[in-house]
């Protein structure tokens, strides 16, 4: 039997090795057909993007996150939450299938009817499937999660490229995204082995529906508030436009985005096994942002500064306007796994109220930035998610601090090394770049990236922040580990 530490080392390792591996193969094909496909199309998925996420959310309702807190699960919880995941799938599909026509006439946009009518066949997989990802991540068996994933990655993105090239044009995302649901749920039925039994149990409802309805509310809030830049784009700018900056969204997502997940996936079952002992988890939580901000801010700043020949090598110069959203969204991005791992201290707790609580009071401010957006363009409305981005900070960093006597003091204080060195290594590789002569994008890119990266452990090893300490420790540990294993 693994320990407590074990475990949260390996499900880190293996929760990174899943999140970027899998969103890495995405990247790659993402970067493929965005050479096949126009922006205008990449555009017209975007619009209904808002809808299908905003259907997953309901169809989870806060039941995993409420599986994976709860210490004594039975059968009986598991299947209960099946059974009601099935039918809320096939639910909202119908509703989504209804509304189709409603939704491509608010958009002017006549092909997107079908093109819901078909993605909205996500939500039976996923319906069907969410009770074995469940288990596997209170188990904390990432490895076979990372097995799925990729093989579902690599199978989904060849069929993708396939239709893209054969002039499919956006039908080809939507049979890549398809494809992918579906390799993924039977490989997790093949692999995991879990099995409903036949029973409904309304006692277990009610105990994980009090816990994750709340969840849902705040599930769909957030949903909402990440999507809401995709609709409002896409009706009032141009679909080519809303095409660039769902280009930038992917490469700022998957640094950020993919870090939130792991965190996410891994901490919460792990602190969730601690929240008894406020002196451990705090001691364990301290050492999980400084870990996790370190990694972020050097990413997320290093990105900013490389976006431009980054664009132009991976996706060419038809993607140029995407650069300035790009740049604007790493602030904001950088961000998102802190909120994540604070917001993970309030469901740890309990605090599922106090969650809610603070998701509304955070979407209510979104409303002025996206007034704001319609009026003077996507640049100033990105420029408002800044703001938004600190507001949430220190809401959610004040009150999960109070929780275990963190405060909100102290938490600044251990991200604000990691912050310096992201600053210095980033203001250094935009002078590289601004004096270096003009070369090939491809030639700036490896040398800015390069250059990003020796200056960042040069500093490090000099000044040797904790967090730097403690991720060489970690890696040094599971590749002994491995050594010795083999």
């Amino acid at each position: 039997m693994m320990s407590l530490k074990e475990k949260t080392i390996s499900g880190l390792l293996w929760s990174t090795i899943d999140s970027f591996a899998n969103q890495g193969i995405q990247f790659i094909v993402g970067i493929i057909l965005a050479r096949l496909i126009s922006p205008r199309e990449f555009g017209l998925l975007g619009m209904i993007s808002i809808f299908i996420a905003i259907s997953q959310t309901f169809i989870n309702s806060g039941f995993s996150s409420a599986l994976i807190r709860k210490k004594d699960c039975t059968q009986a919880d598991y299947s209960t939450v099946f059974y009601y995941n099935m039918v809320m799938g096939a639910v909202l599909y119908l509703l989504l299938f209804i509304c189709a026509r409603a939704i491509s006439n608010f958009f002017s946009e006549p092909e997107l009817k079908w093109l819901i009518r078909a993605s909205g066949l996500n939500l039976i997989l996923s319906s069907i499937t969410l009770i074995q990802g469940t288990t596997l991540r209170k188990r904390v068996d990432f490895k076979l999660l990372t097995k799925i994933a990729v093989i579902s990655s690599v199978l989904s993105g060849i069929i993708g490229i396939i239709m893209a090239v054969s002039g499919y044009g956006v039908w080809s995302l939507v049979g890549r995204t398809l494809a992918g649901s579906l390799f993924s749920s039977l490989l997790l039925w093949f692999w995991n082995r879990w099995y409903p039994s036949r029973v409904f149990s309304i006692k277990s409802f009610r105990e994980l529906f009090g816990f994750g309805s709340k969840l849902l509310i705040s599930g769909l809030i957030d949903t909402v508030y990440n999507n809401i830049y995709y609709l409002v784009i896409g009706k009032y700018f141009a679909a080519n436009e809303l095409g660039y900056y769902t280009r930038a969204r992917t490469f700022s997502d998957l640094p950020s985005k993919n870090m939130n997940t792991v965190i996410s996936r891994v901490t919460y079952p792990v602190l969730a096994q601690m929240q008894d002992d406020k002196t451990f988890l705090k001691s364990g939580y301290k050492r999980m942002i400084k870990n996790t901000m370190y990694l972020s801010f050097v990413l997320m700043t290093g990105l900013a500064v490389i976006a431009e020949p980054l664009v132009i090598t991976l996706v060419g110069e038809a993607w140029r306007p995407s650069v300035i959203y790009l740049q604007l969204l790493c602030f904001p991005a950088m961000m998102y796994p802190l909120q994540a791992l604070n917001l993970n201290m309030l469901n740890v707790q309990g605090r599922s109220d106090l969650f809610l609580k603070l998701e509304i009071i955070k979407k209510i401010l979104v409303v002025p930035v996206i007034i704001f957006g319609i009026i003077w363009g996507i640049k100033i409305m990105i420029l408002g998610m800044w703001i938004n981005t600190i507001i949430a900070y220190f809401l959610n960093s004040f009150y999960s601090g109070r929780l275990i006597n963190y405060p909100m003091s102290e938490q600044l204080a251990d991200i604000v090394p990691a912050f310096l060195i992201a600053s210095v290594m980033g203001a250094a590789v935009f002078l590289i770049g601004a004096l270096l002569p003009v070369g090939s994008p491809a030639t700036m890119l490896f040398i800015l990236t390069l250059a990003g990266f020796v200056i960042v452990l040069a500093i490090s090893e000099i000044f040797q922040p904790a967090a730097y300490a403690d991720i060489k420790s970690i890696i040094k540990t599971k590749l002994i580990t491995k050594h010795h294993g083999s």
